[in-house]
């Protein structure tokens, strides 16, 4: 009797657009990362045809890919942009990002926000798990036994001092208070957002996750960055053959 072949990979082209990078790079259908991220810097009030063309470059030496998935620094719908906050333009308003990557790159996109694909790398699948992105700015997603809810963009919503969440727990305001002010915002946002969600437990992710230095409750959970990656293969998951 012949062996039975195993199915090959579908790898998947991971995109993670930020306020300070574009980072990039290959995930199996298992969820492993086949060449380390490449990066660059995110252009200064960035428009939406620069950072396609930036995207096109950086991904040039990256591994054999069928399809992309793209995290965005804002909401996305049907791949079409409608805020773009951390980017520092209004130009992005309205712009068909899966659209011109489709175009760019010759295969099928599909596009969500950042924190909304970083979960994807993290949560376990049960119960309510919330995710908040430590960056720019304050990222979050919230997800009922693995399957993703609608998308709220809570860190525009009013936090303390009259202030929302981004400018308060983003890097801006971290520089501007330095670490240990930042870390005692940051529980407090834990904390408002558990009142606004009552989650079962909360992953902690993006580039400032490292900086926290307060205990973590039993459930809260630090997660590595390399979900924002892993992360992508999530918005294919209802597609596998």
């Amino acid at each position: 009797m012949a062996a039975r072949k195993s199915r090959p990979s579908i790898n998947t082209l991971c995109i993670d657009i930020g306020g300070s990078g574009l980072k990039a790079s290959v995930v199996n259908d298992r969820g492993v990362m086949l060449s380390e991220r490449v990066r660059v810097d995110t252009p200064q009030q960035a428009r939406a045809a620069d950072v396609v063309k930036l995207l096109v470059a950086l991904v040039k030496p990256l591994p054999a890919w069928l399809r992309v998935s793209v995290g965005f620094p804002g909401v996305v719908r049907h791949g079409r942009v409608l805020t773009a906050p951390n980017l520092g333009t209004e130009a992005w308003r309205g712009f068909n990002l899966a659209t011109a990557l489709e175009k760019a790159l010759k295969a099928p996109v599909r596009v969500a926000n950042d924190a909304d694909v970083q979960g994807f790398g993290a949560i376990r699948g049960s119960g309510l798990e919330m995710v908040v992105t430590l960056g720019t700015g304050f990222g979050t997603a919230l997800y009922l036994d693995g399957k993703l809810c609608p998308h709220l963009e809570v860190s525009h919503s009013q936090f303390r001092k009259g202030e929302t969440f981004d400018p308060q727990v983003g890097n801006a305001g971290r520089k501007a208070v330095g670490d240990e002010r930042w870390n005692k915002r940051v529980q407090k946002a834990i904390e408002a957002v558990r009142s606004l969600t009552n989650f079962d437990h909360i992953y902690i992710g993006g580039g400032n996750a490292k900086r926290i230095t307060f205990k973590l409750g039993k459930d809260m959970t630090i997660v590595d960055n390399d979900a924002g990656m892993i992360g992508g293969i999530g918005l294919w998951k209802n597609d596998a053959p």
